[in-house]
C-alpha cells in the first residue's frame, strides 16, 4: 500500500482517537445527557469508566501520531474498534459512522502492516 497514504490513514486514526479521548476528560464537544438509567449513565456514574476509556483511546493515538509502536497502537485498537461499533449498532444505530470510520482505518492499517501481525495468526 502506498506508503503516503497509510501515514495519512495513520495521521487521520490517531488524531480521531485523540480528541474523543481528550473530549472524555475536558467535555469540549458537547453530548446530550444520557438517559436515566441507560448503559452509558451507568458507564458515567461509575466514576472511573469514562477516564479508562478515554486514556484507551489517547494513548494509542498518540502512539499512531509520532510512529511509534504502531503495532502495539493497533493491536490495542481492536477491542476498543469493536466496542464502540457493538455499543453503536445495539444502542445508537443513527451514530455509527464515525464508529465504523474507526474500524476500518483500524484494518486498513493493520493490513498495510500485516507482516508485523504475520505470527499473531
Amino acid at each position: 500500500m502506498n506508503s503516503k497514504l497509510t501515514i495519512a490513514l495513520r495521521m487521520l486514526l490517531g488524531l480521531i482517537l485523540l480528541v474523543f479521548g481528550a473530549n472524555k476528560f475536558l467535555n469540549f464537544m458537547p453530548m446530550d445527557a444520557p438517559s436515566e438509567g441507560s448503559f452509558m449513565a451507568a458507564l458515567i456514574t461509575t466514576g472511573y469508566m469514562m477516564p479508562l476509556i478515554g486514556i484507551s483511546e489517547i494513548i494509542p493515538g498518540l502512539l499512531l501520531l509520532i510512529n511509534k509502536w504502531k503495532g502495539l497502537a493497533l493491536v490495542w485498537l481492536v477491542p476498543i474498534s469493536v466496542n464502540i461499533v457493538l455499543f453503536h449498532i445495539v444502542f445508537d444505530i443513527s451514530t455509527i459512522a464515525p464508529a465504523a470510520l474507526v474500524a476500518v482505518l483500524n484494518i486498513v492499517l493493520i493490513y498495510a502492516n500485516w507482516n508485523k501481525f504475520k505470527t499473531l495468526f
